[in-house]
Order: structure tokens, then sequence, then C-alpha cells
């Protein structure tokens, strides 16, 4: 039987004890950390879109997109203190439910970093031509050059998105000869956007207007199945803005007293970045708006669609938050900062980058894991003689990315994203409590508390998330899937090694190719 080709998980668990991490890690430096992951681009470029899909209900967005990350984060943090090696919810699912399973899992985990890789490129080519281009130097790049056909907020006439396609094959050249990033330049990085964010926040709320906020709700809190809109809707793109809460869940086995400093430093970090995303939201919504652009039929213009584009175009619309492509700044600009507006500009155009490098090398480690299984073609893994890294690999993955960021809206990347990860945390959850059933003896560094209903509270949360994406967007999921087993039964099935009788884990594979990133494993791409 397929189902039954389980990855034996004493095999996993020899290696994981092979590391034998110091554990010196308390729940403040677990929240500290947790914080440093999960900020990052999605509060940096959607907030346009969120506002977009539901108006001043951002903020509820940002509240629902918390909840559902939070059940998500305590399933997920039993099972990586439990299998603490590399491949994530692929090599979890492979050591519980099989083969079949772990490699639909592993293939929605590429989909993921790739397109979440894109949509970093997308949003950060929105500040650079708008605060280092325009403000800085003047230069008005043409729309045919800095958006794609159906670029959110972009001008009809956009062909390609010339920064976007640069930025991501720089980054993926840079992998290819081995550049790595230092944890006090990652540390730095993150200070500077949290400081950014803060100061947006002092400016902008003192400024807010109450009648802003009226309609709070201008499409509904449900926008309908497959719709994309309403406060529902927006959660599930904004969905974005969190993900990363996973660094904290890895750092299990190097906490002290991880049964009470992991939840703490989840709960923690997940309830600090939803009250300060809901405060980022209100300081923007709350000084020049936030009600989205209807259409004819009192429904929101899709954000990203070719109609918006037309009606930003037009004199009226042109300062409005949804329009914008660099939100933040452009807020800050509109109510007489346009100084720190443009620092703040800077700070997304220096940060950014940093998060699209870490995708592309989480993606390269995603591939290893699953080409060291036999499921992909070693030759996918193959390491350059000087430069030691994996270029086949990073060379296809960082063209497929370029490829997206020039044709596609960062929302739309965005939801394609979520659709992914919202797979992969759902077959966490079930692998938890198939884990407690099947394995009730093993050692646990960390048991989720009430598991019987956060699991199930999670796969519901994430199926829910899921259903409210836009119907494109969902259509993306099951597509890319009927590829992979297309795959998976043409070539994986045959030449699995656990399908031949090999069932060897060597991790130091990985670790031996380039110096390891911080925060590779994270998925930092919030």
């Amino acid at each position: 039987m397929i189902f039954g080709r389980v990855k034996p998980l004493d095999a996993i668990l020899a290696t994981a004890e092979k590391k034998s991490l110091h554990r010196s890690l308390g729940a403040l430096q677990l929240t500290l950390f947790g914080i440093g992951c999960v900020i990052g681009t999605g509060i940096f470029v959607l907030t346009a879109a969120g506002a977009q899909k539901a108006g001043p209900g951002l903020m509820l967005a940002f509240a629902i997109a918390g909840l559902i990350c939070i059940v998500a984060a305590l399933c997920y943090a039993e099972i990586a203190a439990m299998i603490p090696v590399a491949g994530s919810a692929y090599t979890y699912t492979y050591s519980v439910m099989g083969e079949l399973l772990a490699w639909t899992v592993g293939w929605a985990l590429v989909l993921e970093y790739a397109v979440a890789a894109s949509a970093v490129s997308v949003g950060w080519s929105g500040y650079f031509t708008g605060t280092i281009l325009n403000e800085f130097m003047g230069v008005q790049l043409p729309a045919a050059l800095s958006a794609g056909p159906l670029a959110l907020g972009g001008a009809p006439g956009g062909v390609i998105n010339l920064p976007a396609v640069v930025i991501a094959l720089l980054v993926t050249w840079l992998l290819m000869i081995g550049t790595t990033e230092s944890a006090r330049v990652n540390a730095v990085l993150v200070a500077i956007k949290v400081t950014a964010l803060t100061v947006f926040i002092f400016l902008t709320l003192p400024k807010a207007e109450m009648d802003n906020f009226n309609p709070f709700l201008p499409a509904g809190v449900f926008g309908g199945f497959g719709s994309g809109i309403g406060a529902v809707g927006a959660a599930a793109t904004i969905f974005f803005a969190y993900v990363g809460f996973d660094a904290v869940s890895t750092a299990a086995e190097e906490t002290r007293d991880p049964q009470k400093n992991v939840p703490i430093g989840l709960i923690g970090s997940l309830l600090f970045c939803t009250v300060f995303y809901i405060l980022v939201a209100a300081g923007a919504i709350g000084t020049i708006g936030g009600q989205p652009i209807m259409g004819p039929n009192g429904i929101p213009f899709p954000a990203g669609s070719e109609e918006l584009a037309r009606q930003c175009a037009l004199p009226q619309y042109g300062e409005m938050l949804v329009c914008s492509n660099e939100a933040l700044a452009h807020v800050l600009r509109v109510i007489g900062f346009s100084g720190v507006g443009n620092m703040l500009g800077i700070a997304a155009f220096v940060a950014l980058p940093s998060v699209i490098l870490i995708l592309l090398f989480g993606q390269t480690r995603i591939f290893f894991v699953m080409s060291r299984d036999g499921l992909l073609p070693e030759g996918l893994s193959k390491v350059h003689p000087k430069w030691k890294t994996p270029y086949v690999v990073t060379a296809i993955t960082g063209g497929i990315v370029a490829f997206a960021a020039a044709f596609l809206p960062v929302g739309q990347l965005a939801d394609i994203a979520n659709a992914g990860t919202l797979y992969a945390f759902m077959m966490v959850a079930i692998a938890v409590m198939l884990l407690r059933k099947s394995e009730p003896n093993r050692p646990r560094k960390f048991r989720t508390p009430a598991l019987w209903l956060l699991g199930p509270l999670t796969i519901v949360g994430c199926i829910f998330l899921f259903l409210n994406l836009p119907l494109e967007a969902m259509l993306v999921l099951p597509v890319w899937g009927a590829i992979g087993l297309v795959i998976y039964y043409a070539y994986s099935y045959r030449n699995s090694h656990l399908g031949r009788g090999l069932i060897e884990v060597h991790e130091t594979e990985i670790a031996d190719i380039e110096p390891g990133i911080p925060g590779v494993e994270d998925g930092n791409h919030a």
C-alpha cells in the first residue's frame, strides 16, 4: 500500500538526537524571536490589498488570522519539538501518514516558498519604484516596466514588473555563489522593521478620525465562497503576514522548560504581532481612509484586478490607500510626514531582500530532503564544485520566482502561497493527533494543551481560511497537486529510497553544503 510507506520514526529521531542542542532560551527570548520572525513583508505590502477586500474590517481580519495562527502554532510546537529535523511538515507527514501524503505536503511547500518569494519581490518593487526612484531620484519608471498586466494599483499598460524580476534574479545569483547573512545582520534588519512600524503607529494614530472607520465592514464579514472579499476573505490573504511563527516551534529543543516557555513564546509573539498589526491598520485607515473602491454591483473590485487598476488611474482615487504599492510610506506622505515616509520606504527596501533570500534558501532545503529520499532526481540537488551550493535547483527556483513576480500582483501571489501553507499546517495538526494515538509513549519535550480541542480547531481554521481565498487561488492548489501526483507516479514512486528498502537519514548532507542562514527554516516571509 502506498499509504503504508511510512518512514520509521526511530530513524528520524536518531538523527535529531545527535544534535544535542544546548537548552538556553527562555520565554522572553522566544517571544522576541517570534516577533522578529513574524513581522515582515505582509504588513508592509498587503495593507492595501487587505483594505480593498475588507475596508476598515481589515482590523478584524488581522484578529481572525492571528487566532487561527495561535492554535496552529501550538499543534506545530509538539511535533517540531519531537522531530526537530529538516523538512518541516514534509518530514512530519512522512513519519506518520506515509509517502504519498508526505509528497503532497512537500509539493505544497515548494509552491509556498516559491510563490511567497515572488510576493516579496513584488512588494519590494513597490517601495523601490515609489521611494528610491520617485521620491529620491525623481525618476518615474514607465508603467510598462514597473507593473505586471494585473499589478495592484498599477496604471493600465503594465507589461512586466522589471524591478521585481531584477531583485529575484539578483538574490538567486547571490545564493548560487554562496552568500550568507549573519545573525547580527538579521537582528539589525528586524530592529529596522519593528522601529519603522512603531514610528508609523505613533505618527498616525493621533491623527485618526472616526469617520474613516464608517462603514466598518463595507463588504461584510463573509464575502461568500471563493470571493476573497469581506473580513474573512481579507484574513485569508493577510494570513501571509503571520507565517514565520513556526520558528518558535522549531526552537523547542533549545528551550529551557519547553512545556511552559514554548506556549508563552508562541502565544506572546502572535498576540503582540496581532495587536501591532491592528494598530498599524487603524493608523493607516484612520488617517486617510481605507474604504474599498466598489464596483457597479456594490461589491469591491478584486484586489489586483485590471478593473481596480483602471479606477486607481483616475485622479479622484489616486491617493487612496487601496491604490498604493507602498501603502505605509504612502500614508505618511499624505498626512505630511514625507521625510519619515521615505525613511519607512527605505526600511522596507533594505529589509525585504533578506526575506527573499531566506525563502529561496528554504526552498533548496525542501528540495534536498525530497531529493535525498529519492522522490526527486538527485541532479536537482547537484552541488557546484566551486561555490559549494545546490546551483541547479537554486537557478530553477529563482527563474520561476522571477517569472511569477514579473506578471502577477502581490495580493494574488500571497493568496496562492497561503493555499500551500494552510494545507501544510492542516496536515501537521492531523499528524500530531495521529502520533498521540500511534506513539503515546514517545518522549515529548512539549505537549500541545487540550489537543482534542486545538487539533480539530486548527484543521477547521485552515480549511475555513482556504475556502475564503479567491476562487483562482483555491484552484491553484489542486491543479499544482495534480501535477505533483503525475510526477510522483511517473518517477517518485519507483525511485523512492523507502520503497527500495533504504531508510537511512543523513541530516548532515544539507548542513555540509554551505553555512546555514539564520532563520532559513522559519519560513520568514511574512
